[in-house]
């Protein structure tokens, strides 16, 4: 099956973004939801070979609605001009670090981690880097690593977070609001075959962070 299924209408639902056009595409945008839920039940498979918490879930507990809430946003819109599902234990909505894939025509990538977590998860996963700073490092100095995925970025603090010191060898790290990688996706002219054995890899790739940021993250600690 070629992924330019999904594509079509994702760049359809761009240029027609109302509610009008939905309501009369509702099948086939029924028909698109269908097939990218079919990928995300391949992947959770996949997945599972070498993280076993992953094999729980379903594709209904990975994928995100398609609605957007436009409540407290400038952009109007109803609707979203991408599919993403987020594997992480427990679910999309569980504390854990997970894998993301994001479908969007010109714009569709693979990445992975805990993304802007809320403060008591920023601050175990920060502990876990300060008492563990080579465990850490191990990961993501990896060479196959970097080159998969380079830095990590995102939005920083401008000063250390309160109550590490200023001096800790490592403290850019702790200024970090997320712990996530990312890498673009090849264009939509992929099997789905393909497309899954490239997102699998990653996300392997992906894996010891991971477990290392979870290990942080683990309830009761």
């Amino acid at each position: 099956m070629k992924m330019e299924q999904i594509f079509s209408f994702l760049n359809a639902l761009k240029e027609y973004n109302n509610r009008d056009w939905f309501e009369a595409n509702k099948k086939w945008y029924q028909d698109t939801k269908h097939r990218f839920e079919l990928l995300v039940s391949d992947l959770i498979k996949h997945i599972s070979d070498f993280d076993s918490e992953i094999g729980r879930l379903t594709a209904k507990d990975c994928t995100f609605r398609i609605y957007r809430d436009v409540r407290f946003s400038p952009n109007k819109e109803p609707f979203k001009t991408n599919m993403g599902a987020y594997f992480s234990r427990g679910g999309k909505n569980s504390r854990y670090a997970g894998y993301y894939i994001h479908l969007e025509p010109g714009a569709s990538f693979v990445g992975g981690g805990k993304w802007m977590p809320e403060a008591e998860l920023l601050k175990l996963i920060r502990l876990e880097i300060y008492h563990f700073p080579e465990d850490f490092l191990s990961i993501i100095n990896k060479s196959d690593f970097k080159t998969k995925f380079g830095e990590l970025g995102g939005e920083k603090l401008k000063k250390p977070p309160r109550d590490f010191p200023a001096d800790f060898e490592h403290i850019e790290l702790l200024k970090l609001k997320s712990y996530t990688v990312g890498a673009n996706l090849p264009q939509e002219n992929l099997t789905q075959d393909e497309l899954i054995r490239t997102v699998s890899e990653a996300f392997r790739a992906i894996h010891p962070l991971i477990q290392f940021l979870n290990r942080a993250l683990e309830e009761g600690k």
